[in-house]
């Protein structure tokens, strides 16, 4: 079971996260914990004036799992819109339930092997749950 649920790729995005910075001057931060493993990812964000992302920092502090989402998010939500991040939020926690099909985003099926697992699925969630929500403050922010 854990061979297939760490594996090399897995272990390589991780380690990505260990660059990982906050940005000095957000529109907006949160941070989100699973209370089942203790994991916690912070997620900064800046927008541009069309309200997609324009920079991101992250904290991590989880697992490997959570480490590797994190990596995946950080390579791939810059350009990218609230409403866009909640969809793929979304369509994470459906996919790792066992309904739907693999999110349209770059790398996830990477956590095939986690699906039968419910207890790492939040962990892997963490950092999509706290974009999305960090994107929708900052974009409610900007339009105030």
């Amino acid at each position: 079971m854990t061979a297939n649920l760490y594996n090399t790729e897995i272990l390589r995005l991780a380690a990505e996260t260990a660059q990982a910075v906050r940005l000095p001057d957000p529109h907006a931060s949160v941070e989100k914990r699973s209370p089942i493993c203790g994991s916690r990812v912070t997620v900064d964000v800046a927008l541009d004036e069309d309200g997609r992302v324009a920079a991101v920092g992250m904290l991590v502090r989880a697992c490997a799992l959570g480490q590797a989402s994190s990596a995946l998010l950080a390579r791939g939500i810059v350009g990218r819109n609230a409403a866009e991040l909640a969809a793929a939020r979304d369509a994470l926690a459906t996919w790792l339930a066992g309904e739907g099909v693999a999110p349209e985003w770059p790398g996830l099926t990477l956590f095939e092997p986690a699906r039968p697992h419910s207890a790492r699925h939040a962990s892997i969630r963490l950092a999509f749950e706290a974009a999305a929500e960090a994107a929708a403050i900052a974009g409610r922010r900007a339009a105030a």
